[in-house]
């Protein structure tokens, strides 16, 4: 029998020598020591991806030349060597190609966002994962915040009542020039349409907005207005967009992304208004979570203080007053991904607590979400439905 009391074994397609999300994605993928880097091809060019192996200090017969190579070649070796799922950590048209031949071969999926570069590419992947069962992940990151999964059980729980209004915004400020052609590599592939796809601020971080909108209130977007913009001269994708939401209990929203807002760096926060309270939670200060009601003064919730929900208990990983952040949260979604692998592998039902993570379905809603706000925002109709 199989020994999987061990830690789960990952391969990596992309995130080589001068690539930000890849390191991010390694050091989230080992901070609770659940998961070890067997393998990877690191980029499309063998030589980067030798050198980028070098420094990772892999033995060379693990590095590979291209994402096909290694996915047959890991497929070959024995159980107790292989990799027991892929890590994808490319440009978003990248993003398909391997997850597709991942599963094709039996292999888990773990996926940088947006899913993929168009939603057919994306529904081609949500059908591959439900016909194999496989296990797929989407790092939509921010869902991995203690006081974010402590929101949702606000909401869940009725405390706030129906929720009536949703705001949520992720301003950013780095693109306020046209950065693409001094050399930046996160900048020129983001806003490249061959490599982005068909959003630029919608698609890198308004996904996120649309992603924390409705895992925060279990609520799904039916309709919206979108107005896009480009306000740089000579950039190719949206850095702006503004957009209306309508939800499926009635509820109306509004998400604005953008990445020329100068002086902004990375302020995704939400704002979710009930009939009897609210709820307000801000990126840059995540241990705090403001919770609002009609008769009580306002509450500051904080991060490890007091009697939290299971689920914010469970993703808490330190003393309260010792910051968490991005990594940790990151972290929260690699260390479910692993944890509910593993359990799959003995053979046991997973923690609930631990199948916490976005999923191919989230996926495909954001693609969704990306293709109806740029087809709202070029059309003279007011409200588009949101169709998956």
């Amino acid at each position: 029998m199989s020994n999987y009391n061990r830690k789960m074994r990952m391969g990596m397609v992309g995130g080589g020598i001068g690539a930000f999300i890849g390191a991010v994605h390694r050091m989230a993928a080992a901070l609770d020591g659940e998961i070890e880097l067997v393998c990877g091809a690191f980029s499309s060019d063998p030589e980067k991806s030798r050198l980028s192996g070098q420094q990772l200090y892999l033995p060379p017969n693990r590095v590979y030349g291209s994402f096909e190579e290694m996915i047959l070649k890991e497929k070959e070796l024995p159980e107790g060597e292989r990799m027991d799922f892929v890590s994808i950590v490319t440009p978003n048209h990248m993003h398909f190609p391997p997850a597709k031949m991942a599963l094709e071969n039996g292999f888990h999926v773990v996926c940088d966002k947006p899913l993929a570069f168009n939603l057919a590419e994306a529904k081609q992947l949500a059908a591959l994962v439900h016909q194999t069962g496989l296990l797929f992940a989407l790092t939509h990151n921010y869902t991995g915040y203690p006081m974010v999964k402590e929101a949702r059980e606000i909401v869940r729980s009725g405390q706030i009542g129906e929720v009536r209004k949703v705001i949520v915004e992720y301003p950013q400020g780095w693109l306020a020039t046209l950065v693409e052609v001094t050399g930046s590599k996160q900048a020129s592939w983001r806003t490249d349409p061959t490599k982005s796809g068909a959003a630029g601020c919608i698609g890198d971080i308004g996904t996120h907005a649309e992603n924390l909108a409705e895992y925060i209130t279990g609520l799904q977007i039916t309709e919206l207005c979108a107005d896009l913009s480009i306000f740089v001269p000579g950039r190719k994708l949206d850095d702006d967009g503004n957009v209306l939401l309508h939800f499926n209990n009635g509820a109306k929203g509004i998400l604005h992304a953008s990445q020329i807002s100068v002086g902004e760096e990375n302020n995704l926060n939400i704002r979710v208004y009930g009939e009897k309270g609210g709820i307000w939670w801000h990126q840059m200060e995540p241990n705090t979570l403001v919770l609002t009601s009609l008769d009580q003064p306002k509450q500051l919730i904080r991060t490890g203080v007091g009697k939290l929900s299971a689920a914010a208990q469970a993703h808490t990983r330190i003393p309260a007053g010792h910051p968490e952040g991005y990594l940790e949260a990151f972290a929260n979604i690699y260390r479910n991904f692993a944890r509910t692998l593993r359990s799959r592998l003995k053979g046991e039902t997973p923690n609930p607590l631990y199948t916490d993570f976005p999923t191919v379905d989230d996926g495909v809603r954001g693609m969704a979400f990306i293709e109806t706000v740029v087809a709202s925002s070029a059309s003279d109709r007011k409200w588009h439905p949101f169709v998956v």
